[in-house]
């Protein structure tokens, strides 16, 4: 990691796997930030962007995309500094305006976004001015149909959200409502490889070295769910389940079954691919599963966050 060059004025912000990481650029002409946390660590991520800031106000908010780990700091943000823009991919422009939060995703997550609004988008094709250097903007689908990343060609610096990460990718939640979006992962794996950064700041873990070997790990997982698909369904109620936990840190066993047992990613999953099995006798296996792998905690009928 010592021989990172990132490009004058770039700031990385790693955060924890809850909230996205968030970049902020500091330019000559405006201070951008791309991507925003989740809602429930708004004040961290305010508290985080005024002292990079460095006194500075905040002019510019850009989204990758809009699912609520990337964009819940937007209405914090926004108070705090009642200039800013604020820029979305267009995709979802009229559930943004309407403020629409079953078509933007976070009821059937059973997530919760602080409502914001937006000024502008960010457009695939064009190019946006961070801390005084042109980055490309690329559309992404598959993890979110409307997704971007953010390239710098000098530098080859690659802002790739969730589409890629050191070991994989995000959930592709268009596949949970039967709708095809894996061969639109696979397409954007190729077009990074055909970008060829040198380095990707991913949209959650740490800021790491680009190589075939990241690349490869991607496909594989992606052929795997391609294969079986009850895996990748498995994989997203699992997911879902520990953020949850991530945001709670800890619930009663039978709140935490009836939650997701409400929750309409949870019931769509199950109706597909283990309909056979009673809704909360499957919520509960799931749990099993990841408390045998430490990755939650069971202590008598209260599960926590591992």
């Amino acid at each position: 990691m010592t021989d990172i060059q990132p490009p004058n004025g770039m700031h990385v912000i790693e955060r924890g796997w809850l909230s996205s990481n968030s970049v902020l650029f500091r330019g000559a002409r405006a201070s951008v930030l791309v991507d925003s946390g989740y809602g429930s660590h708004a004040r961290q991520t305010t508290a985080l962007v005024a002292t990079a800031l460095r006194g500075r106000a905040l002019d510019q908010v850009v989204n990758t995309h809009l699912h609520s780990d990337h964009c819940g700091g937007n209405a914090a943000l926004q108070q705090l500094y009642p200039a800013v823009r604020t820029l979305i991919p267009p995709g979802m422009s009229s559930a943004v305006a309407d403020w629409d939060p079953v078509a933007l995703g976070y009821v059937p997550t059973g997530q919760d976004c602080p409502r914001f609004g937006f000024d502008a988008h960010v457009l695939p094709g064009t190019e946006i001015e961070l801390a005084d250097t042109m980055w490309q903007v690329h559309a992404a689908p598959g993890h979110d149909p409307d997704s971007i990343i953010l390239f710098e060609p000098q530098s080859r610096m690659l802002i790739s959200a969730d589409a890629l990460w050191e070991n994989g990718f995000g959930v592709v939640f268009e596949e949970l409502e039967g709708i095809a979006a894996f061969g639109q992962v696979g397409a954007s794996l190729d077009l990074i490889e055909r970008l060829d950064p040198q380095w990707v700041i991913p949209g959650h873990g740490r800021m790491f070295p680009y190589a075939a070997e990241v690349l490869g790990r991607a496909r594989a997982r992606l052929d795997a769910f391609i294969e079986n698909p009850e895996r990748h369904g498995r994989h997203a109620a699992k997911v879902m389940l520990k953020f949850k936990l991530l945001d709670s840190r800890q619930m009663p066993l039978a709140e935490l079954v009836a939650w997701a047992a409400a929750t309409r990613h949870f019931q769509t999953i199950h109706q597909r691919f283990a309909a056979s099995t009673p809704v909360r006798d499957w919520i509960g296996q799931l749990m099993q599963e990841l408390v045998r792998s430490s990755v939650l905690r069971r202590v008598g009928d209260t599960i926590h966050d591992g």
